[in-house]
């Protein structure tokens, strides 16, 4: 299996993961996650609070760590998307003011700079 940074991916389409993690990004951004870890976190204050064992504790506190590995997870593939089309609009804005100054009015710089700008649209 051959690691690539997601700029070099071309236009390729989204594989299963890249779907997953789209989706658990919406999920995780939502007031339904927003409760579930503060459900979370308040369960792993009442255990302690009410002295219950050792190994339930530690059960919590491991799935608390287990989320947050996970949004770690999501929050660097959420950040080279984004570092992804930024960069295309900038080649795409780079190529059409450099054919705007070699007079051209049309072209292939044109039509890239049109689909870079809707690219967000298709995500």
């Amino acid at each position: 299996m051959r690691i690539r940074h997601p700029s070099h991916r071309g236009d390729e389409r989204p594989d299963l993961f890249e779907r997953v993690a789209e989706k658990a990004s919406h999920f995780t951004s939502s007031r339904a996650f927003f409760v579930l870890c503060f459900v979370l976190v308040a369960n792993f204050l009442a255990m302690h609070i009410a002295g219950l064992s050792v190994g339930l504790e530690l059960l919590a506190a491991g799935l608390m760590t287990s989320v947050t590995l996970l949004l770690l997870a999501l929050l660097k593939n959420s950040e080279l998307r984004a570092e992804h089309a930024v960069q295309r609009k900038l080649d795409a804005i780079a190529g059409a003011l450099l054919a705007q100054a070699e007079g051209a009015r049309e072209g292939k710089a044109f039509d890239t700079l049109r689909d870079a700008i809707r690219m967000d649209e298709q995500t």
